[in-house]
């Protein structure tokens, strides 16, 4: 089911952006009254994607029962007396067990995006909220909890500490963060570290460090240390970009069979549109705006 939204999707110029409580289908419907009347090119064939009835109330429940939803996301640097806006007037609801994909060329505002979803980054307005609970407007001390409990994060570049080991670097969000969980043996944690590299075929490269492992294990380890404390949400940041092409197929292999085995929410930005065959929701992002939703 594709929906292509012109370059606001839920915009302020739909009157919705700001709206103080859940999203209605009558709102959803202006949506498509505006676009209507600006002869937008919403839908191809009435057979291709539907009853824009079924739609509607599709777009609707995945905003308010997101999992992870970003509102009316504003992003702004300033350089000099020049204003430079990365994310203008983002919305969008991740729902819980899928993988969700947001495609852009390079500088459309995807990494941003990304980054402030896991709370890394502040936006300039706007908010994220989790199960409901706006993470926005949390202290520091309570927002780097709730960053630990709900995202694990995997960037491009690995970012493995080079003095040590797989084992070790898996066990480090652990160790770093074990005030805020439930304490477990260091015996416990080893052996849960073991088993996760184990399942994404490191069992023999426990004791390697980074300078001793390919590209592609390398980020097999970044995915599991990413995992190690039972994240809910799974962040990945072009996960592929630094890999060649097998290694990248593989690496996308692995993050499929993670959400189908365990349901793990995974959320993806990259210009690699072969992730798109695995995803539930593909978002298209330009210029900073949402362009373009696919549900597949």
């Amino acid at each position: 089911m594709r929906l292509s939204i012109g370059t606001a999707q839920f915009g302020r110029d739909y009157g919705i952006a700001n709206h103080g409580g859940k999203i209605t289908q009558d709102e959803i419907k202006n949506i498509f009254s505006v676009v209507a009347k600006n002869n937008i090119n919403t839908f191809d064939t009435a057979e291709d994607y539907g009853n824009s009835e079924e739609i509607i109330g599709d777009m609707t429940e995945a905003f308010n029962n997101g999992f992870l939803c970003a509102r009316d996301i504003h992003k702004e640097y300033k350089v000099g007396k020049t204003t430079l806006r990365v994310l203008d007037g983002i919305n969008l609801g991740v729902k819980k067990s899928e993988i969700l994909i947001i495609l852009g060329v390079s500088g459309a505002g995807k990494s941003t995006l990304l980054h402030i979803l896991g709370m890394l980054d502040t936006p300039t307005s706007g908010h994220v909220s989790f199960k409901g609970e706006n993470l926005s407007i949390v202290g520091q001390r309570v927002l780097a909890e709730k960053r630990n409990r709900i995202f694990g994060f995997v960037f491009q570049f690995y970012h493995l500490l080079p003095d040590f080991n797989a084992l070790e670097n898996v066990l480090m969000p652990r160790l770093i963060g074990k005030r805020f969980f439930r304490t477990k043996s260091k015996k416990e944690n080893t052996e849960k570290a073991v088993d996760l590299l184990r399942r994404v075929g490191l069992g023999d490269r426990i004791n390697h460090r980074p300078d001793e492992l390919s590209g592609g294990e390398k980020q097999r380890v970044a995915i599991v240390r990413a995992l190690m404390n039972d994240p809910e949400v799974l962040l990945c940041d072009e996960p592929t970009g630094n890999l060649d092409t097998k290694s990248g197929i593989e690496i996308q292999e692995l993050i499929w069979e993670l959400n189908e085995s365990t349901k793990q929410t995974v959320v993806i930005v990259t210009h690699d549109e072969r992730f798109t065959k695995m995803a539930g929701s593909v978002v298209r992002i330009a210029d900073g705006k949402i362009v373009n939703c696919t549900k597949n």
